[in-house]
């Protein structure tokens, strides 16, 4: 056979110059989003659907005596109550970490064993107790409402540093001084005798606040449960179907294939939506019981007390340095506080993530990491964007710019003494993890030249004029993206002129249908607009990780390129049998199989096409279908410099970050329009951190800030138009070169804005402030400052 098409390779190469990687395509899921069309968990219904609600406790620690319930099982539409002897009756595994972190004695992290509604004790603000199933959901909720809870008080703790002192409040008897996790890294010998022999040492005592997670779509879930086969199904906002299914059965005590998680549209998640938790095995259990669906939906009151939170550490964080300013030794100590309970990740990024991260860009030669992770009575603690990444390069930038002050250096040239050159590459960084690639002082140096850095000294005198403080700050960074996994690529040639393209991690927001498409477009030379991507279902993605650790560009990417190559070496063989010629001869270039030193090709989706149900000989593959599972590359290190110009009323201490600078080294970026989307989000979030989050509680655990009247979030008018550019130095550990970015937004702008308003309320004598820099706390940081001038 012959296809003498003479504009088909053409067509396909502009195609590929339109839709190719590095190409700012537009996001395939646009116009359905913008168009209200998008189909999440809470849109969908099953007939028959029952409704559960929660009933949380109102203390932050308590012993349960009793529980009642008779008058909730009376009331219309009630069709089930249950407590938390119910469940424990069904022997659920209960929700634990799986993560192999040790105490500095070699013993395991103690765990909390969280039951899906609590037996005994209350634990904090929201822990469930008991949930209701009624025909509505208005029904459901007056039952709720009527349970009665006999709940005697204990004493609460909430901090951290307190809930390890002697005559604490104890959450539990088996984890005494209420630390789970006694986290030690480095040669302490070493790195004290760094310290003892510098000739200078800078130590900054910082608050890493709690924050919530608050994404537009709050948690709910959809289960239902089919006698005959024994399978529970359940649809709910994932960051992954694969893992969530693997711990969902574990948790029920059931095969994997006994349960099927379905995600469809997700309205944002940033690390919290990855866990398992109670409402999910809740109403499995009684979709099971009650032979019906059962759906739940959380609110944003509920949601505050109920999803995990993030970042949330006291540290101490030391820097030694030389008489020239060469970094000798970093040393960190603090607390990270756990919550009440531990599942999934969440002693990571308060302990081995944030001394993993904190080496950055810079040559130190030693670390040492000691961080107690504590269980207190407030809400559990997650990932949280970057879980560990923004945490560990905020402490070594506020050293660096402290450390200027005090030895008299300039900020930047102290910077530019200790950065790790191209030349030392590959570099073993002080948390023993070696770095491949980058240009750490040409991302410095771009960075600089874009901000107009050299311009801002005009800049303050103008604000000056006008009453106005001003500041200016770098935020360099680098982080460690998720170590390798297994990942699914699979690639199915569809009747009707379709590719779908199965991966195992979910979109929540990344826009990840536009960059594989690119990526298999190119690989394939398949048509962009071809390419249907299927993340969505436990049944179909059989393996994958998710989307987490900035890795699904790297993992998935590298999926989708071995998977292509075995698309490519199944169509050498059946294009050699079409075309009657030696597979030897067969070439692949731009979508089409052609015989060497001749016009004789066929493009490969007819060839796709040709191959199904046709009569082929022995050894000729009847598709080009692949189902691949990579093992994953290595932990890539996207990096950059951020840098941020803040102005400040001193009369209200209302403060704007009034310009803003990103450059940054992604490696190879397959959409430059989604990458700078994903940029912008960051930095958001950091800058909400960084002004005005805070989750904050009394001194009976009860939460300050447990609504959007009380917790602010950054609005437009926060958020500063950005310069973004992109610095890229390709990784040679994966095939496309890529470094991940969905995280690098928040690592870059908690310095960068911080140490931006420090800058400023140097003029006044403030040496000091620790986030959330509200205009409340800065006026009375100006305030105070001068009246001790004046004193």
């Amino acid at each position: 056979m012959q296809d003498h098409t003479s504009n088909a390779s053409l067509d396909t190469a502009i195609a590929l110059q339109k839709y190719g990687v590095g190409q700012p395509v537009r996001r395939k899921e646009d116009d359905t989003l913008l168009r209200g069309k998008g189909r999440y968990t809470d849109d969908c219904s099953l007939p028959g659907q029952l409704y559960a609600v929660m009933v949380r406790s109102p203390h932050a620690h308590g012993v349960i005596r009793g529980i009642g319930t008779d008058a909730a099982r009376g009331m219309p539409g009630v069709r089930g109550v249950y407590i938390g002897a119910d469940l424990a009756a069904a022997n659920y595994a209960p929700f634990a970490s799986g993560l192999p972190l040790k105490n500095r004695d070699g013993t395991p992290l103690l765990q909390t064993n969280r039951l899906p509604l609590a037996t005994d004790k209350v634990r904090f603000v929201g822990d469930p107790v008991a949930f209701v199933v009624a025909d509505t959901l208005a029904q459901a909720r007056d039952a709720a409402e009527a349970v009665e809870l006999d709940i005697e008080p204990l004493d609460a703790v909430t901090d951290a540093e307190a809930a390890m002192q002697p005559g604490a409040p104890q959450l539990y008897d088996h984890i005494p001084n209420n630390i789970a996790l006694d986290y030690h890294f480095g040669d302490t010998d070493a790195v004290n005798a760094a310290f003892a022999s510098a000739a200078h040492v800078t130590t900054l005592d910082i608050e890493n606040t709690r924050v919530a997670a608050v994404p537009m779509e709050p948690r709910v879930g959809l289960a239902s449960y089919d006698a005959k086969t024994e399978r529970y199904t359940i649809q709910l906002p994932t960051q992954g179907v694969t893992g969530n299914r693997n711990t969902l059965a574990k948790l029920l005590g059931v095969p994997n294939d006994k349960v099927r998680v379905l995600t469809y549209q997700v309205g944002g998640s940033f690390g919290m939506k990855n866990s398992s938790y109670p409402e999910y095995i809740c109403i499995l259990h009684a979709a099971k019981a009650l032979g019906r669906p059962v759906k739940w939906t959380d609110d944003r009151s509920s949601a505050f007390l109920s999803d995990s939170h993030g970042r949330g550490q006291q540290i101490r964080a030391e820097l030694a340095l030389d008489a020239a300013g060469h970094f000798l030794a970093i040393r960190l100590s603090g607390t990270g506080n756990l919550g009440a309970y531990i599942t999934g990740v969440a002693p990571l990024p308060l302990s081995l993530n944030t001394g993993k991260n904190i080496g950055s860009v810079y040559r130190t030669p030693l670390l040492g990491v000691d961080i107690k992770c504590v269980v207190t009575n407030v809400t559990l603690m997650g990932a949280y964007r970057g879980a560990g990444r923004p945490e560990g390069n905020y402490f070594l930038e506020r050293l660096i710019d402290r450390a200027a002050d005090e030895m008299g250096i300039d900020r930047l040239t102290l910077r530019k003494r200790n950065f790790i050159k191209p030349a030392q590459l590959p570099f073993t960084a002080c948390s023993g993890v070696t770095y491949d690639s980058g240009d750490f002082g040409g991302v410095f140096a771009d960075a600089l030249e874009r901000a107009d850095y050299a311009g801002f000294a005009q800049r303050k005198k103008d604000s000056r004029k006008r009453g106005k403080l001003r500041g200016i700050a770098v935020g360099s960074y680098l982080e460690v993206t998720a170590p390798p996994s297994a990942e699914l690529g699979k690639i199915v040639f569809e009747d009707g002129g379709t590719v779908r393209l199965i991966t195992g991690t979910l979109d929540y927001g990344q826009g990840h249908a536009t960059p594989f498409a690119q990526v298999l477009s190119a690989q394939l030379g398949v048509p962009f607009e071809a390419v249907r991507l299927e993340q969505s279902d436990s049944d179909i993605v059989h393996a994958g990780n998710g989307t987490g650790g900035s890795r699904s560009i790297t993992a998935s990417g590298q999926a989708i390129v071995e998977a292509s190559q075995q698309v490519i070496a199944k169509g050498k063989v059946a294009a050699s049998h079409l075309l009657e010629t030696a597979e030897a001869d067969i070439e692949f270039e731009a979508g089409r199989f052609t015989v060497a030193g001749t016009d004789r090709s066929i493009g490969i989706m007819e060839l796709a096409q040709r191959l199904r149900g046709a009569k082929l000989p022995d050894g000729v593959p009847a598709s080009l279908d692949v189902d691949h599972t990579t093992q994953g590359p290595p932990s890539a290190f996207p990096n950059g410099c951020h840098v941020a110009e803040v102005e400040i009323d001193p009369d209200t201490g209302v403060t704007q970050v009034v310009r803003y600078t990103a450059v940054n080294d992604f490696g190879t970026v397959i959409n430059p329009m989604i990458v700078a989307g994903q940029l912008h989000g960051g930095v958001a979030q950091g800058i909400g951190q960084a002004m005005m989050e805070k989750m904050s509680y009394d001194a009976s655990g009860q939460p300050l800030t447990g609504s959007l009247q009380d917790y602010a979030l950054p609005r437009a008018e926060d958020i500063p138009v950005m310069s973004v550019a992109d610095h890229p130095v390709p990784t040679l550990t994966n095939p496309l070169g890529t470094k991940g970015c969905g995280e690098a937004g928040c690592a870059g702008s908690l310095a960068s804005v911080v140490n931006a308003v420090l800058d400023a309320l140097k003029d006044v004598g403030v040496k000091s402030l620790d986030m959330p820099l509200t205009s409340e706390k800065v006026w009375r940081a100006i305030k105070e400052a001068k009246g001790s001038a004046a004193a």
